[in-house]
């Protein structure tokens, strides 16, 4: 009877142990694996878009790009998108940066080519507010985020800033990001000085506008990329205009006289620019007679936060081609944008 006692608390004992062991060798399995996921998370990347945030637990590669503005803020990280709609228009109108050869052409931004689009089998693909009512079908094919740049409801220059600082961090190229910004605010500083020296301390009150045609025409005001960049110089809307979602009013030429003799400028392209300098009702406006009138070089009114320093750039070279106190072209530079983080130079003419 002793023996079987004594038999029976050496088998529980040696059980108890083996429990024991096997509840510590699951406790450091439980604790391992919950550090590998602790680790993974903390290395996940939160992204807000227009409407909710995603996670990604790695850097997107194959990035395919829906919207002009966008392709110009991945490019303006360095990263190249696998897709992009009208390539030949965007060089058009955007102009820079350019799109790097071999770049694939989606068609049509309002209606991109879905098959094309599936076929090249993005890891992401990111889309603006055209391609909206295409999200679901989108879905289908790879992971999306939607930018809404241009609102009614925000500042569409800020809300481009915010864009290109998320696609940094989506990227991680975040330091790279807000070199660029730093180097743009400089550069929008020495051309505010260069405008000073040209037409002194009081700087021309000065708007912009696009052509419909030549009775028609798009004024910039508030909202809009190109107001932005004039407040951004030290310069007032010659005909203020409300804030919009696209920050543009359109109005008939005829009603340009209230300008004065303020400064008016216009953006190229305009196919008709010839018939206009020689129509009347053009010659006749106060700003016309008054040699207060000029073009600008193709420059991207709706585009990301990189635009507003070419924005700057093209309208401060435009000012400075009618100031009363012209300074020498060789005074006004190129942007340069330096990404010290790779070694290369980004010289934007």
């Amino acid at each position: 009877m002793l023996i079987s006692q004594r038999f029976l608390v050496s088998s529980f004992l040696v059980l108890f142990t083996a429990l024991s062991f096997l509840l510590l060798a699951f406790s450091v399995q439980a604790s391992g694996s919950d550090a590998v996921a602790s680790r993974t998370e903390s290395q996940s990347i939160i992204i807000q878009d227009s409407e909710k945030s995603y996670r990604f637990d790695t850097v997107p590669k194959r990035i395919a790009v829906l919207g002009w503005d966008l392709a110009e803020q991945l490019l303006e990280l360095d990263v190249t998108p696998i897709a992009i709609p009208e390539i030949d228009d965007y060089h058009t109108w955007v102009v820079q940066p350019r799109v790097p050869v071999g770049v694939e052409d989606l068609g049509l931004r309002a209606e991109p080519n879905l098959e094309k689009l599936a076929a090249l089998k993005p890891d992401l693909i990111i889309m603006a507010n055209r391609q909206r009512d295409l999200k679901a079908r989108l879905l289908r094919i790879a992971p999306v985020l939607y930018f809404q740049t241009y609102s009614k409801d925000h500042n569409n220059a800020e809300a481009a800033i915010q864009t290109y600082r998320t696609l940094a961090k989506l990227v991680k190229k975040e330091a790279l990001a807000e070199q660029k910004l730093q180097q743009m605010q400089a550069r929008i500083h020495q051309l505010k000085g260069q405008l000073q020296q040209a037409y002194g301390e009081q700087l021309p009150k000065v708007s912009t506008l696009r052509f419909a045609s030549t009775t028609s025409v798009y004024l910039y005001g508030e909202n809009s990329i190109a107001q932005y960049a004039l407040n951004q110089l030290g310069i007032d809307a010659a005909l203020p205009q409300p804030s919009n979602q696209w920050g543009i009013t359109q109005t008939r030429v005829l009603n340009l006289r209230a300008a004065g003799q303020d400064t008016v400028l216009y953006f190229k392209p305009f196919e008709q620019e010839k018939q206009l300098k020689k129509s009347p009702l053009w010659q006749a406006m106060p700003f016309v007679r008054a040699g207060r009138t000029n073009s600008i070089r193709s420059t991207w009114t709706y585009g990301g936060a990189m635009s507003i320093g070419y924005m700057a750039d093209a309208l401060a070279v435009s000012l400075l081609e009618i100031a009363p106190h012209p300074i020498a072209h060789n005074a006004v530079h190129p942007t340069v944008y330096k990404a010290e983080d790779n070694g290369r130079e980004q010289i934007k003419p």
